[in-house]
């Protein structure tokens, strides 16, 4: 359970204010279908969700214990310094004519790819060995930050203090990333 929890908390802090998130509003804006565009959200945050979880569940078996730790620790840490990165409007895919379900699913998944709160579900996934629940919890945490977007889109998405929920939560972020790099360490 430890890992559904981790997972889904850290995953809604690291999309609050990223391009994702952004990426979905200008979706939601441009399409004005949310049904497709919500699906399109599921599909991308499930895919990449299992991605991290089956690397995570590779490259578990060959780490000990303190490895693990560790592994994780540098995810958390990442993530962190990710989210204290000032995030830039992403492309809108304005030439891409699929149809809103594609345009999200495709536009989504590749930004989402190799993105911090991938890499933060491929951690989980290797400290806790429990894979499936480190990408539920990741994809529940990915499709409630970013389906919240299209749902409050306009002023009231705009009204929203964005930079400060990213570095709030990324100070959060980091000193769990540096709590595990001690324990992990045996430094304390």
């Amino acid at each position: 359970m430890d890992a559904l929890l981790i997972a889904l908390l850290g995953c809604l802090l690291a999309e609050t204010g990223d391009k994702g998130q952004l990426l979905a509003h200008a979706l939601a804006e441009r399409f004005r279908r949310d049904g497709a565009v919500i699906a399109g959200i599921v599909a991308a945050a499930l895919a990449n969700a299992a991605i991290g979880a089956a690397a995570g569940a590779f490259i578990a078996p060959m780490l000990g214990t303190d490895g693990r730790l560790l592994f994780l620790a540098l995810a958390l840490i990442f993530l962190a310094v990710g989210m204290f990165w000032p995030t830039k409007q992403p492309d809108p895919l304005a030439n891409w004519r699929l149809g809103p379900f594609l345009t999200s699913a495709l536009g989504l998944f590749i930004l989402g790819f190799g993105d911090g709160a991938q890499f933060l579900i491929l951690g989980i996934a290797v400290r806790t060995a429990d894979p499936f629940l480190a990408a539920a919890g990741g994809a529940i945490g990915i499709i409630a930050a970013t389906v919240l977007v299209v749902l409050l889109r306009g002023p009231t998405f705009k009204a929203l203090p964005l930079r400060g929920i990213r570095l709030g939560g990324g100070v959060l972020v980091l000193l769990a990333g540096v709590a595990a790099a001690v324990s992990a360490l045996h430094l304390a």
